[in-house]
């Protein structure tokens, strides 16, 4: 059976690789690791289907069901050989190879012309300032300590980046904004 990729399935798959873990853990982990950033996982059912996917792919297989009284019934999931082998073929396709990945800025920008200028240059200050707070919380993130240690490097590629793209964007944007103000940018609003 053919699996489709996605952040999800690599996540559980990459948890998996430490060891036996129930789903409310695996969603645990996440968040408080911090991959909720890179990783959707706000809706915990479309944690539990994919773990029934994956599953029924033979990727994980499901162990014992632990019992305590504090919690429901929490069955733990294992990572199969198979499940490990297609982790790490996902892993370097995703490191090596770019992909057009569909973002909703790019496409609400293919469509700025439908409003003025004016109202352009507005909405985009507002990103602007909205990206300024994303930038101080990613780099808080990144001196940030457990039991008052800093976090290893390797764990925080993703926040790195996501720090590089957002300041990229910010200053793309702060050019915008200049064309923009000096009517070096400008366009008639409507249908082109």
């Amino acid at each position: 059976m053919t699996f489709r990729r996605s952040t999800l399935a690599m996540a559980i798959l990459g948890l998996l690789e430490n060891g036996p873990m129930h789903p409310y853990g695996l969603q645990r982990l996440i968040k408080q690791w911090g991959k909720d950033q890179v990783v959707n996982v706000g809706q915990r059912t479309s944690l539990y289907r994919m773990i029934v996917r994956l599953e029924e792919a033979g990727l994980i297989t499901a162990g014992a069901t632990e019992r305590d009284e504090r919690y429901p019934e929490r069955t733990v999931y294992h990572l199969t050989d198979e499940g490990r082998e297609v982790c790490r073929t996902w892993l370097s396709e995703i490191l090596t190879t770019p992909r057009n990945e569909f973002p909703e800025f790019p496409a609400g920008l293919s469509f700025v012309m439908l409003l003025p200028p004016e109202a352009a240059g507005e909405l985009l200050g507002q990103r602007r300032e909205l990206l300024t707070k994303r930038i101080a919380e990613l780099q808080l993130e990144l001196g940030s300590t457990v039991d008052g240690k800093p976090i290893p490097r390797f764990a925080l590629l993703e926040t790195e980046y996501q720090v590089a793209v957002t300041v990229a964007e910010a200053e793309w944007i702060d050019g915008v904004l200049h064309d923009l103000n000096s009517g070096k940018l400008t366009w008639t609003p409507g249908p082109v």
